[in-house]
């Protein structure tokens, strides 16, 4: 019995002396790998949705990236494209690096970057993102007093100054966008915060796309708030609401989320909430949001609709130097308004308070997958790509809208490629000034294709798919929008009300899959039931002629003026319609 309990003590003192050599900092077993270091890149993203957007030769992309490794960093390199830019060995926190500001100019076209980190065991870990520059133009404000304007396509970027918002923690992109290429796609603890002082006005707006995500059940979306220095658990908790505002969401109705405002005047605030009027489903896609904020009055909008407007004595900013977007941190958080999870895509801020017409334009705008004002240039401004010029089409500074407009020319025309803007509806407006010099007839807009089997090659008229805008007539002129279904074709016809030398006219064209409807200044001119759209062949637009795929019945290039030509992916609706001419 006593020589068993002494082979048991020895066995407790070796494994107590095999413990107390065992170097805590590795693992007990040599074969067990080490995590090693874990690299979170946030720009350029990985998933090589950044866009880096300038009409300069070179622009700049400023890295933001972290590093995370339990035993400690040893080494972290920069690659951009085969050249070393960034070599640091030296940190104050060898166990977390955050690098938020390591900037590089690039050249347009595409670009590759790699990080790689070597920790103090050795381990080496890489993360790579490629990227593209694109030579863009200024962005030039849409709509009358937009002061700011967040696409999302790939980067954090306000278009109108050039500013990057600040990231906080990992914030991403969603290629499921609801205009553009890229939306915002929250995440936990993160979000992004943009300088507030010269976004501020008396008259205030803001509008956005928001794909709802329900979890977690309350969230911040917009917050341009005050410092709350007097909470006792200030910086981390803070709920001043004296001054600015916060437009967030909590539980609604069952299954539902509800939107609500909060603004400050500088001594009380004040609570804009609709109830269940202003419920969104959780599973509702992307919504449209808007507020508007007035010396008198706040209103919230879903969808164009007010689901709430109520009485304010005004909105104070002392103190709100910082807008957050898409989390109520840092400044309204006690209630647990943090981070929003959802999606966010056309994000604008105005100094105006918008009427419901301007909001039905934005929203409108929100379904624009063409846009061409012929500003001097032949720049399609959704995908912000150059039309393709046939013979001498030209500008005039006779325009409708902006400094110029589209002039034609003899056997003169543009071209695009229709790569999404097709689907099973379409609608598209323009400004339209005729001269009718004798040629009785011409082209305008003509998505059609080729027609291999014409009697005449000159003369191909294929019109079973697609669609084709033209006018016919003597001195007054009718407007006609030929639709094909697949195997045959039906067209909606005008009065002849368009007279040679009259003035500007607006003109909107919708499709379904069962009407065409064309208006003329807002006003329903013809209309004609259809059994179908098909756009098979369709894969380049005419405009300005119907050459080279119409020409079957002599509609060649319209000498005419046309100004704001944009393509919808729904039927528009004659109040957006209205809002859309109105807006011009």
């Amino acid at each position: 019995m006593k020589n068993k309990t002494l082979k048991y003590l020895g066995l407790a003192l070796l494994s107590i002396f095999t413990f107390s050599c065992q170097d805590l900092e590795r693992p007990e077993f040599s074969n067990f790998l080490y995590d090693g270091p874990v690299i979170t890149l946030n720009t350029p993203s990985p998933s090589g949705a950044t866009v880096v957007r300038s009409g300069e030769p070179l622009a700049a992309i400023t890295i933001n990236f972290q590093v995370e490794d339990d035993l400690g960093i040893a080494n972290i390199t920069v690659v951009l494209d085969g050249a070393e830019i960034a070599n640091i060995s030296s940190f104050a926190n060898a166990k977390l690096v955050v690098v938020d500001d390591l900037t590089s100019e690039v050249a347009t076209g595409m670009h590759t970057l790699t990080i790689t980190v070597t920790d103090i065991n050795d381990v080496v870990a890489t993360q790579s993102a490629t990227f593209e520059k694109k030579d863009t133009p200024p962005y030039f404000p849409v709509f009358e007093g937009e002061n700011f304007y967040m696409a999302f396509d790939g980067d954090y970027s306000e278009a109108i100054s050039g500013s990057e918002a600040t990231q906080v923690g990992t914030v991403g992109f969603t290629v499921d966008a609801k205009v553009g290429t890229g939306a915002y796609a929250g995440a936990t603890d993160s979000y992004l915060t943009y300088p507030a002082t010269a976004l501020q006005s008396q008259t205030f707006s803001a509008t956005m796309w928001y794909n709802l995500n329900a979890t977690p059940n309350r969230a911040g979306i917009l917050v341009m708030g005050p410092e709350d220095t007097a909470n006792p658990n200030f910086p981390n908790v803070q709920n001043n609401r004296r001054n600015g505002f916060r437009f967030f969401r909590e539980n609604g109705a069952a299954g539902f989320q509800r939107f609500k405002l909060n603004v400050g005047n500088g001594t009380a605030d004040s609570w804009i909430d609709g109830g269940t009027a202003a419920d969104v489903a959780n599973d509702a896609g992307w919504v449209h949001l808007a507020f508007t904020i007035s010396p008198s009055k706040a209103v919230v909008y879903i969808n164009g609709v007010a689901v709430r407007e109520s009485t304010i004595s005004g909105v104070d900013f002392t103190g709100c130097d910082l807008l957050s977007i898409m989390s109520g941190a840092p400044r309204f958080s006690e209630w647990g308004h943090k981070s929003d999870l959802s999606n966010l895509d056309e994000l604008r801020i105005f100094n105006k308070e918008l009427s419901q017409e301007e909001i039905t334009n934005v929203i409108a705008n929100g379904s624009q997958t063409f846009k061409m004002s012929f500003e001097n240039n032949f720049l399609e401004t959704v995908s912000k790509t150059d039309a393709t010029v046939v013979g001498s089409p030209g500008f005039t500074t006779d325009a409708k809208v902006g400094t110029h407009a589209y002039v034609g020319a003899n056997d003169a025309y543009v071209t695009f490629p229709t790569d999404g803007l097709l689907g099973d509806e379409i609608s598209g407006t323009f400004w339209y000034k005729i001269n009718n010099p004798g040629t009785n007839r011409a082209g305008i807009l003509t998505i059609s294709p080729p027609d291999p089997n014409a009697s005449n090659p000159d003369r191909p008229g294929n019109r079973n798919n697609g669609i084709r805008v033209f006018r016919e007539g003597g001195a007054n002129q009718s407007l006609r929008v030929n639709v094909g279904n697949g195997t045959s074709n039906g067209t909606a016809v005008t009065p002849n009300v368009l007279a040679n030398g009259s003035d500007w006219v607006h003109v909107a064209f919708t499709v379904s899959q069962t009407k065409v409807i064309i208006y003329l200044d807002g006003v329903l001119s013809a209309e004609r039931d259809i059994t179908g759209l098909d756009w098979t062949g369709c894969d380049s637009m005419s405009i300005m002629s119907g050459a080279p795929r119409y020409l079957i019945f002599n509609h060649f290039s319209d000498l005419s003026d046309m100004d704001e030509l944009a393509l919808y992916n729904k039927v528009l609706t004659l109040d957006e319609i209205m809002a859309i001419m109105n807006a011009n």
